[in-house]
């Protein structure tokens, strides 16, 4: 599988909206929901353009709601694949707002997991997946990272095989 291996760049998705008012809540901000229907959207969109197969949302890691984002501004949204593992990928969303003048600011961010299936609803193998930069290559191992943990919450590995962790946690050891 090697030969499939993909760059993160390749599962770069952008999208663009606008605030509408039926996308706000009393405070005339952007509804927390709304936010996460488009991150899920946009993450989808990625996690199928690394492996060319129908995905399915498996969890949100992480999501964070740095700055309100009000009606009337414009929002994108950059999701790109950060790891993927034998079925499963870890996909980042970072959502910027756009000002008038062609500049951004960050205002939140999410990571979502997906599972690619195949006809039968199976979860089918994906590409791995190649970091360039600095940034991808920070999420992709910090992917490690979470997944383990993630894995030991959920009791299907025990603390002690938790190497990655078990490195950032206890670097002396």
């Amino acid at each position: 599988m090697k030969n499939n291996r993909k760059k993160v760049s390749d599962s770069l998705a952008v999208q663009t909206k606008m605030v509408l008012p039926n996308d706000t809540n009393p405070l005339n901000t952007l509804f927390g929901g709304r936010l996460l229907e488009w991150m899920d959207e946009i993450a989808s969109i990625s996690a199928h353009k690394h492996c060319g197969r129908v995905v399915v949302t498996a969890s949100i890691n992480n999501v964070s709601f740095d700055q309100p984002i009000f009606a009337g501004e414009i929002v994108s949204l950059h999701a790109k694949v950060s790891r993927a593992f034998n079925s499963s990928m870890e996909v980042f969303v970072d959502v910027f707002v756009e000002n008038s003048d062609g500049s951004r600011k960050k205002c939140n961010e999410a990571i979502y997991n997906f599972v690619a299936i195949d006809q039968n609803r199976n979860p089918i193998s994906v590409p791995p997946i190649i970091p360039e930069s600095q940034e991808e290559k920070n999420r992709f191992d910090s992917a490690l990272r979470r997944k383990q943990l993630s894995l030991v919450f959920a009791g299907k590995l025990k603390p002690e095989d938790a190497n990655e962790l078990k490195s950032v946690l206890f670097p002396n050891q």
